[in-house]
């Protein structure tokens, strides 16, 4: 797995350990555990709103959304989990 870095020469593969794992919690059945990069998606948007990271609980199956702040993003994309930009219509 490898995670893509912008330099000025434009981006560089960086490898990304397949073992990375992101702690987590389920607001709906309080349970704390740990996620693979593979099970989280992360949404950037032009807001705070709209910039979250998801994943479905492994013990109850809820879905699961939460913001993600800057530290957040940078932690999960440089970790490799698939990012979602989200875009604004034009008016």
């Amino acid at each position: 797995m490898t995670a893509i870095s912008s330099t000025q020469s434009g981006p560089v593969p960086v490898p990304v350990p397949d073992a990375v794992r992101f702690r987590a919690a389920c607001p709906d059945c309080r349970e704390r555990f740990e996620l693979a990069a593979g099970a989280l998606r992360l949404a950037i948007g032009a807001s705070r709103r709209t910039t979250f990271y998801s994943f479905t609980c492994p013990a109850c199956g809820s879905a699961v959304r939460k913001p993600a702040g800057e530290r957040i993003i940078e932690l999960l994309s440089g970790g490799g989990v698939r990012t979602l930009r989200l875009h604004t219509a034009l008016r």
